[in-house]
């Protein structure tokens, strides 16, 4: 079994404890009414744009989500809260130490051991959700969760429903498409966008993400025979016929869109296993992105 197997079937423990966690790590994290960016670098760029859609949409305040490269630095916030993993990412190290002294931040990583945990103001640690594969897979749901339980938007049936896609089987046929589009609207359209780097880094398949209302501006042209469609949430009126309409699979399902990427994590292994790929180190990647020349 691969690492990134065993990491994914962790999950619901890992929430159970990030859930936990979160009121203990308050003081650290962004008060209601601040004006805050969140940064982050692949992974966690995505669940930068989740939660930052969440906190916004539930009335909590102001919140931009960048590339921590694309961050603008004329602008000025309550906060900045950076999302790495490895704690070692080029990009955010450059970033928190360009905000020291400007701007108060916190960062959320897997690893207390590197540079991060004196670059940011302050730290949350969730070594508990580290992981040995490449992917990420825990960490970014973990980190997603303790923000949710923080905004007072985690609940334990978004717990028991990751237990049940780990359970029920995929639906049939998804192995055998040649192109996945994933779609979403509002927080979930962050995690439409860490579905299809999910599959693209696991299983080198076609994939692509898109806000779930502009679908139909363009990209709906390449449904076709062979194809899917993947809807976080709940999806605007008459897409599903229109999508149908055009030969290609309609995937959604009644389970938390949290939980739905669990699902989509799970057709990423499989479909490496079935192309004969190491779902733990995929061509071209490494655990974190360090610029020697930066």
């Amino acid at each position: 079994m691969s690492f990134v197997e065993i990491e994914t079937a962790s999950q619901p423990d890992c929430w159970r404890r990030a859930a936990d966690l979160a009121q203990s790590q308050a003081a650290a994290l962004p008060a209601t009414g601040e004006r805050i960016a969140v940064v982050g670098c692949g992974t966690s760029f995505y669940m930068a744009q989740a939660y930052a859609a969440l906190r916004e949409g539930s009335g909590q305040g102001e919140s931009d989500a960048f590339a921590a490269s694309e961050f603008p630095v004329t602008r000025r916030y309550d906060r900045v809260v950076a999302l790495t993993r490895s704690g070692t990412t080029t990009e955010v190290l450059e970033l928190l130490e360009r905000l020291r002294g400007v701007t108060p931040t916190v960062a959320i990583t897997a690893d207390p051991r590197t540079p991060v945990m004196t670059s940011a103001d302050a730290v949350v640690v969730l070594d508990f959700a580290d992981e040995q594969s490449v992917v990420q897979t825990r960490f970014a749901t973990t980190l997603l969760t303790l923000l949710r339980a923080h905004l007072g938007l985690h609940t334990d049936d978004v717990v028991r429903d990751a237990e049940a896609a780990l359970a029920e089987p995929l639906p049939q046929g998804l192995l055998d498409c040649t192109q996945f589009t994933f779609l979403g609207r509002g927080w979930t359209a962050g995690l439409a966008n860490e579905a299809a780097l999910k599959m693209k880094e696991a299983s080198l398949s076609w994939t692509e993400a898109y806000a779930a209302m502009e679908y139909r501006h363009g990209p709906i042209s390449i449904a076709t025979e062979g194809t899917a469609t993947w809807m976080f949430g709940a999806a605007p009126e008459g897409l599903r016929e229109q999508v149908l309409a055009t030969g290609a699979r309609w995937v959604e399902s009644a389970l938390d869109p949290l939980a739905e990427l669990v699902r989509v994590q799970r057709l990423a292994i499989a479909r490496a296993a079935a192309r004969g790929l190491d779902p733990d180190s995929p061509r071209h990647l490494t655990r974190s992105v360090v610029l020697a020349d930066a």
